[in-house]
């Protein structure tokens, strides 16, 4: 499996912190799983001439393609998920199966276009560009808010520290701007891979309908909404282990253990999550 890089990210960070710890360690139980931090973000160079939406997909081909993969499944989260879409339409041979995880096909100027909605994007690029990753707890909350907002005290330090340690202000700035920018619709339809769409219906950063449409618009595709607000999915809620069910059954992984319960049976919720066999 290969995850298509997303912000925020760091490739050591990520196994200490409380917010992406998990994902990365049930992610990687049944496959090998490949990840890698985006241009100008995490160990990468922070000082990059381009980071444009083109580079990020290019980035991912020559992730693949430097692995020697011939085929995999491919995960894209949030703005990750866009980027996992262009390439699935460009490399259909290559992609088993897609899974996208709070993802969009439109960036956020294409979706809010309100005058006041513009302007409100405008103002985020402000504070973010004198705020990133500092100690202000209005800003903090700002970010926490959207991303983790069920996040407990504890994984919204680790959160703002990960902002600090993912990327500069100026880069964060043109991550912004970038998102806002992306449009890949005309790219759904060219999608072939077997495909598996999950959405939180409280996301406040990708918004639940925005899910439920590239559903719509990828042939075959199959929508599993999540009762959730995070964004982020965090380790100890019900979202995240039926997040980890529906992905291994979509990716035909086979698990053995004890005898499903009745109440285990009727939730879909598999007793390996308590103590999975290898």
């Amino acid at each position: 499996m290969v995850k298509a890089a997303n912000w925020l990210g760091h490739l050591q960070f990520d196994l200490e912190s409380p917010i992406f710890r998990h994902w990365t360690m049930e992610l990687s139980r049944y496959h090998q799983y490949i990840r890698y931090d985006d241009r100008g973000c995490g160990l990468s160079d922070r000082d990059v001439s381009s980071s444009t939406f083109q580079d990020w997909v290019h980035d991912l081909e020559t992730v693949v393609d430097s692995a020697g993969l011939e085929k995999f499944a491919l995960l894209g989260i949030s703005q990750g998920g866009a980027v996992s879409i262009a390439y699935a339409a460009r490399h259909p041979d290559r992609v088993s199966h897609l899974i996208l995880y709070g993802a969009s096909a439109l960036g956020w100027s294409k979706i809010h276009t309100s005058p006041e909605e513009l302007e409100e994007g405008k103002a985020m690029l402000t504070l973010t560009k004198a705020g990133w990753g500092k100690d202000n707890p209005a800003y903090r909350q700002l970010f926490t808010s959207l991303f983790v907002p069920g996040g407990t005290a504890e994984q919204a330090s680790w959160f703002n520290e990960l902002q600090r340690k993912s990327t500069s202000p100026e880069n964060a700035v043109r991550y912004l701007m970038e998102f806002a920018q992306i449009d890949v619709l005309d790219k759904l339809a060219k999608v072939s891979a077997p495909t598996l769409v999950i959405h939180t219906r409280g996301d406040l950063v990708n918004r639940f309908e925005d899910g439920r449409d590239l559903a719509s618009l990828i042939s075959g595709a199959h929508f599993i909404p999540l009762e959730s607000r995070n964004h982020i999915l965090l380790e100890d809620e019900p979202a995240w282990r039926d997040f980890l069910v529906q992905t291994r059954r979509f990716l035909g992984v086979k698990e053995t253990g004890p005898e499903l319960s009745s109440k285990e049976k009727e939730l879909g919720v598999r007793s390996w999550l308590k103590g999975p066999k290898k």
